[in-house]
């Protein structure tokens, strides 16, 4: 028998009770009502609605599908400690899910097989020259991993890491920072091998090339782990029981020796490690949405206490490195919004100088310190350029004529390097590292990828702009076949994140070129809530503000329709994790606009998430949704625009939601409640689809084949819904 709670009474229910709530009645299910021969006639589950009422600052709320939510007294949610309501559940919803989507099987096929084929000589990254070693990844042509080397001058290169190797047995893999010691001798990354972002570390001893694990489990992977100037140690963070990184240690690279050397007992800040520019300092950063604060240790004296650069004060963030003989600091302070850069006393921490002025509308994005030059990226009307500022403060800009692209900085550059690597591309150009001289800006392509089967001319790239209802102009960057009609034919995929300050770049995408290969177009709204236009734009989509990212979301789709680049009702929206957010809240504002939802992961229980205090992001990200605990007025503006929250009669498209069991970011049971009440309300007869992998959490393992598959189920879905 199974028990679930209803107003503090316990009902049971047989396991017969709950798979007939589940399968519901398939004799009376009527599907298809304005979609008909499209998808396939199957009853799909209908989950129990359980009265479950909560009084919140004095306003009442009926959470029926709150027994979807499971969190294990200990240790990872797996489908073996699932309760036997929730287990059954994702069971028949990923059933039901394989069931619609079994039509599609032939072009997924196809989907994959051709981005499989432009991609099969993909190489990951070209050599860094490091103090005479090159340090390189590439992914050998046809596997889905990537394998790291090195090598001297000529020399036959030695692996470091086949991460083919390392993935076998785990039914998950995900790897990240991985990084050579200063002397060479060692070479570390972390590994996932569970699907819940918790890491171990490994290090691999190059003298002997036996890898030891130093830290088994609970590690934080993302910017958590670095070597110190000496070789002697490696700085790392450790994720508390709720995932949280509260911690740093220092361990001895042969495993022996573990020491404390921060904790951190804020759980709205978040932590991260690195090394200065210089090797002088290792810099932990402890940073929360609106405050930071760096605490750094000398090389001069490894095992010594964090020295405070500046306490954290809420309305001031900034980040440490090192230059030209001292500190410098990238920082908001004094109203700088969208940065300055200053030059600080190596000792005193006391500010000497303004290196960078504040700009209002040309966001500082990140820094790079070499000896020879200081390099920066910064956006100017929301594109990428870099400047190469000199120790005498000359300076020297680097810019493209492309419509829409994206730069990024190459990691692991040596400070002493003549040069700057950076990486170029756009929607139609392949990435390419480009070398730029320090000195003379001379721009010297050093490799491309490698993408068969492809000529960028056969594309176009296009920079639009739609007018949202408040007059503001929302950037789109546009991707088509070159010569495609303007006839309002074409089907479209708008892709937008729009949270959190975060950018969505027009980057180059394989299978965005196999989507519009089949007379597509595809889009990304630069929506409000990202900063594409600076942290003003950030602003103007965040806590009070976020209804603007899903109107300017809307927005888009509309001119796109207006402008006959497509038309209303062929556009699929497409979002990830906070982009679930915007594409559920835009359904829910015009739901006969789209032709389709794909949901990845996403989150859209926001009242409910945003009221548990124990979740690992919710303190930290309480200023950008704001904190329905105790403030009024953000539980009352979190209500009214939370997708889950606000699910009415409306004849909804087509919606395909992902979820992951292990996820501690944005759970399962975010997506399987929308869907639930989706179906529930619905008046269109389209299918609601919860789709959860077992195995992972946030993300799905890292091989290029398994993202690639889930692009192409997403794609096949989209074509269906058109």
């Amino acid at each position: 028998m199974q028990s679930i709670e209803n107003k503090g009474r316990r009902i049971f229910m047989s396991s017969a009770a709950i798979a007939a709530l589940l399968l519901g009645n398939r004799a009376a299910w009527a599907l298809d009502k304005g979609t008909a021969g499209r998808w396939p006639k199957v009853a799909p589950p209908q989950s129990p609605r359980i009265a479950h009422v909560i009084e919140q600052l004095g306003r009442k709320r009926d959470d029926s599908y709150s027994w979807m939510k499971f969190i294990p007294a200990g240790g990872e949610r797996t489908r073996e400690n699932l309760p036997e309501l929730v287990g059954t559940m994702l069971k028949a919803e990923n059933k039901y899910a394989d069931a619609i989507l079994a039509p599609l099987a032939d072009e997924r096929a196809k989907l994959l097989d051709a981005m499989l084929a432009r991609a099969s000589s993909d190489v990951a990254a070209p050599a860094l020259e490091k103090d005479g070693w090159d340090y390189a990844s590439a992914r050998p042509a046809g596997a889905a991993h990537a394998v790291y080397t090195r090598s001297r001058k000529g020399g036959k290169p030695e692996t470091l890491v086949d991460e083919a190797e390392r993935a076998k047995g785990p039914p998950y893999f995900r790897s990240t920072g991985h990084q050579p010691s200063p002397d060479h001798r060692y070479f570390a990354w972390a590994e996932d091998v569970i699907g819940n972002d918790r890491h171990r570390i490994c290090i691999r001893d190059n003298q002997s090339g036996a890898v030891r694990t130093i830290v088994d489990k609970d590690a934080y992977g993302y910017g958590g782990l670095v070597f110190a100037p000496s070789s002697r140690w490696l700085f790392w963070i450790w994720r508390d029981a709720r995932n949280r990184p509260t911690r740093l240690y220092r361990t001895s690279v042969d495993g022996k020796t573990t020491d404390l050397v921060y904790e951190e007992k804020d759980p709205a800040i978040f932590m991260s490690v690195k090394r200065t520019a210089a090797d002088g300092f290792i810099a932990l950063t402890l940073a929360g949405p609106e405050t930071a604060e760096v605490r750094l240790v000398s090389a001069a004296d490894e095992t010594a206490a964090p020295a405070t650069v500046w306490p954290r004060k809420i309305g001031v963030r900034y980040e440490i490195d090192e230059w030209n003989g001292g500190l410098v600091a990238l920082t908001d302070a004094d109203d700088a919004f969208d940065m300055a850069l200053l030059r600080l006393d190596a000792k005193s921490f006391r500010t000497l100088a303004t290196l960078v002025p504040h700009r209002p509308g040309t966001p500082i994005l990140a820094i790079l310190p070499l000896a020879a030059a200081l390099v920066r990226l910064e956006r100017v009307e929301g594109l990428h350029r870099l400047v190469i500022l000199h120790p005498d403060g000359t300076e020297k800009t680097i810019g493209f004529d492309d419509p829409a692209y994206a730069i990024e900085l190459s990691p692991e550059q040596s400070y002493n390097a003549a040069s700057v690597m950076i990486i170029h591309q756009s929607p139609k150009s392949p990435r390419r590292w480009i070398s730029i001289d320090l000195a003379s800006g001379k721009q010297t392509v050093v490799q491309q990828q490698a993408v068969a089967n492809f000529n960028p001319d056969d594309y176009e790239v296009e920079r639009l702009f739609a007018p949202a209802p408040d007059g503001e102009l929302v950037p789109i960057t546009l991707l088509s076949r070159r010569g495609a009609p303007k006839d309002g034919k074409a089907p479209l995929l708008q892709y937008g994140y729009g949270a959190y300050g975060i950018s969505s770049d027009p980057e180059f995408s394989i299978p965005a070129l196999a989507l519009v290969d089949r007379g597509w177009r595809y889009a990304i709204a630069h929506v409000r809530g990202g900063s594409e236009k600076g942290r003003r734009w950030f602003l103007g989509g965040r806590k009070f503000t976020k209804r603007n990212s899903f109107t300017d979301f809307v927005a888009c789709a509309e001119y796109l329709a207006a402008k006959r680049y497509t038309a209303k009702g062929k556009v699929v929206a497409y979002g990830l994790s906070a982009g679930g957010l915007l594409v559920g809240a835009s359904m829910k504002i015009a739901p006969t606009l789209w032709g389709g939802v794909i949901a990845q992961v996403p989150f859209v229980d926001m009242l409910n998430t945003m009221s548990d205090g124990a979740h690992p992001l919710v303190p930290l990200f309480r200023p950008d949704w704001g904190d329905p605990l105790a403030d009024p007025k953000a539980y009352d503006y979190i209500a009214s625009i939370s997708p889950y929250e606000n699910v009415k009669a409306a004849a909804y498209p087509p919606l395909l939601c992902t979820a992951g069991l292990k996820d501690d970011r944005v759970p399962y049971w975010e997506p399987a409640k929308l869907v639930a009440e989706v179906r529930h309300r619905s008046t269109s007869g389209n299918p609601a689809l919860l789709h959860t992998d077992m195995d992972s959490g946030h993300q799905g393992s890292a091989d290029l084949k398994s993202e690639y598959q889930q692009k192409a189920l997403f794609w096949a879905f989209a074509m269906r819904c058109v």
